[in-house]
């Protein structure tokens, strides 16, 4: 059996969302921008989907961008920003890297893993704070943030948020909000920006003048329907959140306890309930990766956009963590269909792995 550790990755496609997308996969076909029949009932499906995301995000339709997914709508905030310009420093590559290129700088992190708001350095015109880091699982303290910034235009990439909490209160304060359908049950490929009435933004993509001039490309019909649906069914979060949160602490306890030299990384009081995330002494997290890999344990060294990279998280050297320790960094992440079976494997599969990367580095 492979437990599935990974849903901050991306997290299986829920049932009831690819049932509402197989009619628009097909059977049904057409351009959302054409003015015959099939046409018009992808166009109604796309309004239909606009108006749900917009319900359960709160905001208006109008202001629900679709999008590729949680990198475009990332990008697309950053696009054409001027002035001062900063971000946190553990913010996903999406952020960092246009923030960055555009002659921005970071915000440092406390060592549980928490932006110091008190470093947002005043007049600052551009502001991007993540709601949920997607390595740690630490929820940034955006209301505090809208305060130290009141006059910045203020992005949160709410991409790893959206499965746990309330996006709609909790990024209230953000001018612009970004998610993606992927992370909380529904298809890859799929994303949105939320843009307030009001806020300029500068498009990324120019063509057929789609999303109101703000995001041009065919719609994916199929894709949309998806992210309504799987958005709608993680609102309902409340038990899955509790159960989950006691997978998780058994998970990190467990490992904590059988396996000396173990750390848990960021501020538990202050996570999410579906990320665990650890760093072990002595040894090389991308190695660890691939024996888990062949006991059916499938995980990430940190973030897994980041897997592979010859450099230690940066989010773990932002708070501090010493880079040897660093490197040995695992993220076991649960989500909606996580069953206390895989996390019995974790508890049983992870040390022995351990053990054994640590006997061949002796």
């Amino acid at each position: 059996m492979t437990a599935y550790l990974d849903h901050a990755a991306t997290s299986p496609l829920r049932p009831e969302a690819l049932e509402a997308m197989l009619p628009w996969l097909a059977g049904r076909h057409g351009n959302s921008t054409g003015v015959h029949g099939p046409a018009r009932r992808a166009r109604q499906a796309v309004e239909e989907a606009r108006d749900e995301v917009a319900a359960l995000l709160g905001c208006s339709a109008r202001e629900v961008v679709f999008t590729s997914g949680g990198t475009e709508a990332d990008n697309l905030a950053v696009a054409g920003r001027t002035g001062s310009l900063v971000c946190s420093a553990i913010e996903h590559h999406a952020v960092l890297d246009p923030v960055v290129a555009a002659g921005g700088w970071t915000i440092p992190v406390s060592s549980e893993g928490a932006v110091e708001v008190d470093a947002i350095p005043p007049g600052a015109d551009f502001v991007s704070v993540m709601a949920v880091n997607n390595e740690t699982g630490v929820c940034q303290p955006l209301a505090a943030v809208r305060a130290a910034a009141p006059d910045a235009v203020f992005h949160t990439d709410a991409v790893q948020a959206a499965p746990w909490v309330d996006v709609a209160e909790v990024a209230a304060c953000a001018d612009l909000v970004s998610v993606s359908a992927h992370k909380f049950g529904g298809p890859q490929g799929v994303g949105a920006l939320i843009v307030r009435e009001g806020v300029p933004v500068t498009a990324l993509l120019r063509g057929g003048g789609q999303e109101r001039e703000r995001r041009s490309g065919t719609h994916n019909v199929a894709g949309i329907v998806g992210f309504a649906t799987a958005l709608r069914l993680a609102a309902d979060r409340a038990t899955a959140n509790e159960r989950l949160a006691l997978l998780r602490d058994r998970l990190v306890d467990g490992l904590v306890a059988s396996v000396p030299g173990t750390r848990e990384t960021g501020d538990r009081a202050r996570k999410v309930p579906g990320i665990c995330s650890l760093v072990f002494d002595g040894i090389e997290g991308e190695a660890l990766l691939v024996l888990l890999d062949r006991e059916g344990i499938a995980a990430s060294a940190a973030s897994s956009c980041a897997s592979g990279a010859v450099d230690p998280s940066h989010v773990l050297m932002a708070m501090g963590v010493d880079r040897a320790l660093a490197f040995g960094s695992l993220r076991l992440s649960l989500g909606w269909d996580t069953t206390e079976a895989e996390v019995d494997q974790a508890l049983a599969v992870v040390p022995a792995a351990v053990q054994q990367l640590r006997r061949h580095a002796a």
